[in-house]
């Protein structure tokens, strides 16, 4: 009866006004990434557009795989006006939605069937400035919540984004079916204004106010503060120079940065050949879509919920270990689908149990790099350390497919399985190190 209850004392962290702020902010994080991708893709088809020319379009999604290039103006640099009335990332917050808004409005208003150019260039314009979003509103998101919250600030954001994703997805497709694609694009942009509401009616989190001050926001940094010298040398020095110093200051930062590599590698692995191997099962589009999108999503969102109370509960490093072991043995389920072969029922378990475990294991990751960001370089370590994540899940699990070729499905998924190992293994090591006064800040309220 006592671990109920203290499980249910935990869960009460989601009622905090915090975490629906951060919820609406994910929201609006996460419209224009299907916007850009799927959306944007179905539009082209439906008037023309060869399919050579539409794979090429998904080029547009560097900007949030290089974000972190950018990220140090965005930390360093105050916008001019806007700055000293709503606070550095308030301030900037305002200027990517507002351009956001505008550029996606601009997305609309194109001809892709005869400007396919013009069309590609405001796409990449409209990514840009969503990744620039994505930069203020994490850091935004970690400077506002003390450590033991992040990992329900994970779940709030990842709620949030889905939802927002759901809606520029399927609803964008479903409005442009009645009213037309610039109707469809003009409501999204409209969308964007949740965000600015959000952000207007919400105080500077403290650090980005002491930046406003003058006054240095990110206590324990006094090593990196002799850069903050004038001139563009000093400058570059500050913020560019000095987040890599403060994090590489941690001795076991090469391990870290590996383990962020790897955590989700057999996870990733398994995600890529997830449609391939549904298929060769012989499940029709429509049962793929209803269970895998729908059923998948609500599986996801529970997830992401449980995943928040377990890294609030048990600490982010055990958070990560608890929910990293059951998102590797989730990928059993598919080998057990692989034997079982077209069962709707087992179907619907195999996605439910990978996409509710798949949440959870996201929650506790994004609580853990959220814990790793030192205030005064939020925006840069973060935007630098989500990209290094990216590699495990894009380029690295590019071999899925040639590993599918050479094994049958059974053998794949449980070499999936084993390919989370090596992340579970740097964790354990990581904890270790903790509990010997390593990389205790994890752990910390900071």
């Amino acid at each position: 009866m006592k671990l109920r209850s203290g499980w249910l004392q935990t869960a009460a962290v989601y009622r905090d006004r915090r975490m629906l702020v951060i919820l609406f902010l994910g929201f609006v994080s996460g419209l224009p990434l299907a916007l850009t991708l799927g959306t944007l893709s179905a539009w082209l088809a439906t008037v023309g557009v060869d399919k050579t020319t539409i794979g090429l379009f998904a080029l547009v999604g560097l900007p949030y795989t290089l974000k972190f290039l950018w990220s140090p103006f965005i930390d360093g640099l105050r916008v001019p006006v806007l700055g000293p009335l709503l606070g550095r990332r308030r301030s900037w917050a305002i200027v990517t939605q507002v351009a956001l808004m505008a550029s996606v409005l601009a997305l609309g208003a194109t001809e892709p069937g005869t400007q396919a150019a013009l069309t590609a260039v405001i796409a990449l314009t409209v990514a840009f400035f969503s990744a620039s979003q994505d930069i203020v509103i994490d850091a935004y998101r970690v400077e506002i919540l003390a450590g033991h919250e992040q990992g329900a600030g994970a779940a709030a954001i990842q709620i949030g984004y889905r939802i927002g994703m759901l809606v520029s997805g399927a609803g964008a497709l479903y409005i442009a079916d009645f009213f037309g694609w610039f109707a469809a694009f003009a409501t999204m942009a409209a969308l964007v204004s949740v965000g600015m509401a959000t952000i207007l009616l919400n105080p500077e989190p403290t650090a980005g106010r002491r930046a406003e001050a003058g006054v240095d926001p990110a206590p324990g940094v006094d090593r990196v503060q002799g850069a903050r010298g004038a001139g563009t040398a000093g400058w570059i020095e500050a913020h560019v120079v000095a987040p890599f110093a403060d994090f590489v200051a941690r001795g076991d930062w090469p391990v870290i940065l590996l383990f962020i590599v790897l955590y989700k590698f057999g996870d990733a692995v398994a995600g890529v050949m997830a449609n391939p191997f549904y298929i060769e099962m012989e499940f029709t589009l429509s049962e793929i879509a209803s269970v895998s999108k729908v059923f998948g999503l609500g599986a996801t969102l529970a997830g992401a919920v449980l995943g928040g109370i377990v890294v609030v509960r048990l600490g982010v490093l055990k958070g990560l270990l608890v929910c990293g072991v059951l998102q590797m043995l989730s990928n059993l389920m598919f080998a057990v689908q692989a034997m079982v072969g077209h069962d709707i029922a087992v179907l619907a378990l195999t996605v439910g149990i990978e996409n509710f475990t798949g949440g959870m294991g996201t929650a506790a990751f994004v609580a853990y790099l959220s814990s790793l960001c030192t205030f005064a370089f939020t925006a840069t370590q973060y935007a630098l350390l989500s990209s290094l994540a990216a590699v495990g899940r894009t380029v690295l699990s590019a071999a899925g497919g040639w590993m599918a070729d050479q094994v049958d499905w059974v053998s794949f998924f449980l070499l999936t399985t084993l390919a989370a190992l090596p992340g579970l293994a740097l964790l354990i090591w990581l904890i270790r190190a903790a509990g010997e006064g390593g990389t205790a800040r994890v752990e910390s309220d900071a």
